[in-house]
């Protein structure tokens, strides 16, 4: 006899084991199918994620910070970008924890700081299955699993090194604490479920607090205690959150300046202000607070708005690309060390703000309100987006009667509530290119994907008007997954007939069997399975371009075609010092510019390393920078001090001109790499509009002070001359647009 698996009833116990249970041996009170299933899907989640992680890339500017969090376990502790300890990155760092612990194991290579996304992803697979099993069933969660591991935007974010790799994990452990929390009324895991929320924060700052309405509201409303009881544990459990979250940031407090890094993106060297005004007033302006008052560069520099704001420092003091700080690049101008080709005006209205919430320039155009149905991100992450909402709206109103407690209306009230905040939140925010933001989207579709399939099954088995809730579902889904696929004609041209044909056959079954006009079991077992093949296959088939060549991911969590035939939503953006922005950059100077994103040095960089290494004199700093991507090519191949000026938008006050001048006549450094003269403009942070940054008067001292090294002496040969559009002049005596000075003294 066949098995049903989405009806088997997960309350039947097995057998009462005997000696040690087998791994692949499902627990008692669960189908002896669950765990054989699971480990299969949880097995090809570590393909999808792992496929080709030899040939992972480095995210500059997060594995220069890596790379120093490995060399000194200061670095480590505050999130230093320079394994000299001078600046912070413009975030807090507890994303990069894990990879500069697998470094530290491993060696600092590229797989080796990927490797802890893959095991967040899988782990989290594991631990959705895991939430929805206790919730709705071992059938629900085999569902969700296999529909989040299918997701697209899954299989890019986990082989990808940023941040919501850790965040999405350490949000569905919280969930799983507090679901079980709002089950047994136990303080305890709804404790824990705040401790997971203020470890989050250290991933992705604010972001992290979105999901307490959910979690708050799934206890209150089914705790099985007294009302004064479920308040007062909501309050200590948000207490826990708020000393959780906020313990980095009193750490970096009550630490002396002098004794910790700066704190980049900010003007008071304050945490807080980094995480508030930096990372998040400057991207919600519409809350009613200015950034100006919290100490942000950003606010310095024109725009406590939310706007968009002159990219990072273009080594060549021009203007850089308007980039995010979550890797967000500006659609005018190149990225790199070679500086950019737009004004800084078209930075500012073009580019992309930092991140944290993910702020994109506010004059940038991501789609608005509608951006989640666009082709930019809903082919990424939201195929099943009819299936949980009839999931959803039948999940509370099928069980609206029954009584406070009940457990499934509870677990549609907190995922339906984690999908609904997030969803306003990346709607009103701006995200740009960012896909990989959506993972935090990607978990509760699946999750209502799974549930709802078999709730919706249930409704259909029982008869009458419930009956026909399944078979909406799976033809609205089966429209838009269509219509979606259609969006790009060229890639995978059977996945929009295949779709269309799996769906007419599913809906054919389960209308034959409703309208009574065949009879059996089997009948509507095919349908359903048919219906469950025609809503994932599309979603599974743009996972799977991962393992091919042509496809990959982009750094932004992006997998599957780079653009369609009617629209957008390809992988055209850059992340924050992205492998491919800078290999074009090095492409567009012959291979020999700076700036690039390799554990090697080019040709170039190399004989400057070189050179530096014979005349620093013992020196601390082998050289400082006009900018962090000038010193980055260094700080990866070699973990180096080298000290970078301005931080990531080249406008925060690290060094100051006097900080500088004693580093120099105390003999800690000598060299100064700097880019072409802009006169007027300050560092590739800023430009003209920026205002006179302490990057600029450091450069504008330097200029006048300091003695021009030819570059005769550090190539051995004059440079070709550079590109016009690039701003590197082959007869001021720079190295590939960048010139190097010899400083002797601080007068």
């Amino acid at each position: 006899m066949a098995i049903n698996v989405l009806t088997a009833p997960r309350e039947t116990p097995s057998p009462p084991p005997r000696g040690r249970r087998a791994p692949w041996t499902s627990p008692d009170g669960q189908p002896g199918y669950a765990r054989p299933v699971l480990l299969a899907i949880a097995a090809v989640a570590a393909v999808l994620y792992a496929w080709n992680i030899n040939h992972s890339q480095y995210h500059s500017f997060y594995a220069d910070a890596v790379r120093s969090m490995t060399e000194s376990w200061k670095a480590f502790v505050f999130g230093s970008f320079d394994p000299a300890g001078t600046i912070t990155l413009d975030k807090l760092p507890g994303f990069l924890w894990p990879q500069a612990l697998s470094a530290r194991v491993f060696g600092f290579h590229p797989w080796a700081l990927t490797l802890p996304q893959v095991v967040e992803g899988v782990l989290s697979v594991l631990v959705l299955y895991r939430v929805v099993r206790r919730w709705a069933g071992a059938n629900a969660g085999l569902l969700a699993a296999a529909a989040f591991t299918l997701t697209p935007v899954a299989a890019g974010l986990f082989r990808t090194a940023v941040e919501d790799a850790a965040f999405t994990l350490l949000l569905l452990l919280a969930a799983d604490a507090a679901q079980r929390a709002a089950h047994t009324a136990r303080l305890r895991p709804l404790l824990l479920a705040g401790v997971w929320v203020g470890l989050a924060f250290q991933t992705k700052m604010l972001e992290a607090w979105a999901v307490l309405p959910a979690l708050a509201a799934v206890y209150l409303l089914a705790a099985p205690t007294s009302l004064r009881r479920r308040v007062g544990h909501v309050a200590l459990a948000g207490l826990v959150t708020v000393v959780v979250s906020a313990s980095w940031m009193l750490a970096v407090t009550v630490t002396p300046a002098q004794d910790r890094p700066y704190v980049d993106g900010t003007t008071d060297n304050s945490a807080f202000s980094m995480v508030v005004g930096y990372n998040f007033l400057n991207r919600f302006s519409s809350v009613g607070m200015s950034a100006a008052q919290t100490g942000s560069v950003q606010a310095v520099r024109g725009g406590g708005g939310g706007g968009g704001h002159a990219g990072g420092a273009g080594a060549d003091g021009g203007a850089g690309a308007g980039r995010g700080s979550h890797g967000g690049q500006g659609t005018q101008g190149s990225q790199g060390s070679q500086g950019s080709q737009g004004s800084p005006a078209q930075a500012s209205s073009q580019g992309q703000g930092p991140g944290g919430w993910g702020g994109q320039g506010g004059g940038a155009d991501d789609g608005g309100w509608t951006k989640m149905f666009g082709s930019q991100f809903a082919p990424q992450t939201g195929w099943l987006y009819p299936l949980a909402a009839v999931a959803l709206l039948c999940g509370l109103a099928w069980r609206r009667r029954e009584p406070r407690t009940d457990v499934l209306r509870a677990g549609y009230v907190l995922w339906g509530a984690w999908l609904g905040v997030f969803f306003l939140v990346f709607s009103a925010g701006s995200v740009g290119g960012h896909s990989y933001y959506m993972g935090v989207i990607a978990a509760p579709l699946a999750v209502l994907g799974g549930a709802g399939t078999v709730l919706l099954w249930r409704g259909f088995r029982e008869g009458g008007a419930r009956a026909w809730a399944l078979p909406a579902a799976i033809a609205g889904t089966v429209a838009w997954s269509a219509y979606l696929a259609r969006e790009f004609p060229t890639f995978l041209p059977w996945l929009a007939p295949a779709v269309i044909g799996l769906g007419v056959v599913a809906l054919a079954l389960l209308a034959a069997v409703a309208l009574k006009r065949v009879t059996g079991r089997g009948f509507a077992l095919a349908g359903l399975l048919a219906g469950v093949a025609a809503m994932l296959v599309a979603p599974g088939a743009w996972a799977s371009s991962v393992l091919s060549s042509a496809y990959g991911n982009s750094g932004m969590g992006t997998v599957g075609p780079s653009g369609g035939g009617h629209g957008g939503g390809g992988r055209h953006a850059s992340p924050k010092g992205s492998t491919a922005a800078m290999a074009a950059l090095r492409a567009q100077y012959g291979g020999g510019g700076f700036g690039g994103s390799s554990e090697h040095l080019t040709a170039p960089e190399q004989a400057l390393f070189d050179y530096l290494q014979a005349h620093r004199g013992g020196t601390r700093y082998l050289f400082a920078a006009s900018s962090w991507s000038a010193a980055s090519p260094f700080i990866l191949a070699t973990g180096e001090e080298v000290l970078p000026m301005g931080g990531f938008s080249g406008s925060a006050p690290s060094p100051t001109l006097a900080e500088f001048q004693q580093l120099v006549g105390k003999g800690e450094l000598r060299y100064v790499l700097l880019g072409a003269d802009r006169r007027g403009g300050g560092s590739g942070g800023g430009g003209e509009s920026a205002g006179v940054t302490t990057t600029a008067q450091i450069q504008s001292w330097v200029r006048s002070a300091c003695t021009q090294v030819p570059t005769t002496d550090v190539l051995g040969t004059a440079p070709a001359a550079a590109p016009a559009a690039g701003g590197g002049r082959a007869d001021d005596g720079g190295v590939i647009g960048q010139q190097l000075y010899l400083c002797t003294h601080a007068g």
